[in-house]
């Protein structure tokens, strides 16, 4: 399995989340069995509470790294003969055959961009590559103001078009790149795996994106630790009870580079072609998706926290942004739906 697979816009910000383990009495016939690898380009752990009756844990771990097998060999970007990879290195806007999974990807990457109004856009590759965040790793440097106009006009998720069990692109050159979204799905697609084998208690997580069900071996809610968005260390934020829901959180302190004495974030925002200025360190979801919530806890970075919170309170997504203020402090702001997890 390629573990490069899926370096894009959020690589290494698994770093944000960290479990918390729980300490009391376990449930009667019960155990914690601990699974973990490697896949898109990071790792994977599963928690689950098992019981008699169920699959031994070499069988659910077999089950775990087929679906993750497969969702690398349809959505990554680093697999050269990923389904991905094939649609994003054709020229063609004739309509294509595509997988159900690929087309789930893309029906969730389109209705984001709709919702965000633009922000998350799964086609902006052209100008993560160009500021030097993509997989093509060109020289840190700022680019130049044509070249960023040239980039914008190759972007936009209006140009991924769905028809059936078909796919095409209404603009030739359109690359899409799915990180935004993959880890989550992944998530999502192990937690169905688990649930599949018949294990309603689990804590799933691949690259710091969670999503919880049922309770822990103390027969209590799993706790999710959010760390401090610093760049060096690791210090805890505050805890969260997600319940039976996923956790996704985005930053942009960890990924830059810097040129006379500028920082530039590897966020990028689709409107202007360059990187966020504002001073909103991260954003953390909750919603039952772990697709989802991935894919809005980066769009409500790239929006920053006016904009971001006034969707959140409109939707009724449940978020906690943190910002650093005038005097250089932390500040937590959330939405109204985020209130029970606090």
């Amino acid at each position: 399995m390629n573990t490069a697979s899926f370096l894009g816009l959020k690589q290494h910000f698994f770093a944000f989340v960290v479990l918390v383990t729980l300490a009391a009495c376990a449930q009667p016939d019960s155990e914690k069995v601990l699974l973990e690898g490697k896949t898109m380009g990071t790792t994977y752990h599963v928690t689950y509470i098992s019981q008699p009756g169920m699959p031994d844990q070499q069988q659910v771990q077999a089950q775990i790294d087929l679906a993750l097998k497969e969702v690398n060999q349809v959505a990554s970007t680093y697999i050269k003969d990923s389904e991905l990879s094939l649609l994003n290195s054709s020229d063609s806007t004739e309509p294509r055959e595509a997988s159900e999974m690929l087309r789930l990807l893309f029906a969730e990457g389109i209705r984001l961009a709709q919702l965000t109004d633009g922000y998350l856009d799964i086609t902006v590759g052209p100008l993560v590559n160009l500021w030097g965040f993509g997989p093509t790793h060109r020289p840190e440097k700022v680019p130049d103001d044509a070249a960023i106009a040239l980039a914008k006009t190759q972007i936009g998720a209006q140009y991924l078009q769905l028809d059936g069990s078909k796919v095409y692109k209404t603009k030739p050159e359109l690359y899409v790149d799915l990180s935004t979204i993959a880890k989550g799905y992944g998530v999502d697609l192990l937690a169905e795996v688990l649930e599949q084998q018949g294990i309603s208690n689990f804590l799933a997580e691949i690259g710091g994106e969670i999503r919880v069900k049922g309770s822990s071996l103390a027969n209590k809610d799993w706790t999710v630790g959010l760390e401090k968005p610093v760049a060096e260390g690791r210090v805890l934020q505050r805890l969260l009870r997600p319940k039976d829901n996923a956790v996704a959180t985005s930053g942009d302190y960890r990924i830059f580079f810097e040129e006379n004495n500028q920082r530039y974030s590897h966020l990028i925002d689709p409107k202007t072609g360059k990187p966020v200025t504002h001073m909103m360190l991260s954003s953390t979801v909750i919603h039952p998706s772990c697709m989802t919530a991935d894919g809005l806890s980066t769009a409500f970075m790239v929006m920053g926290p006016e904009k971001a919170m006034e969707l959140a309170n409109q939707q009724q997504i449940a978020a906690l942004f943190i910002v650093k203020n005038q005097q250089g402090e932390f500040v937590e702001l959330y939405s109204k739906a985020f209130e029970p997890y606090l």
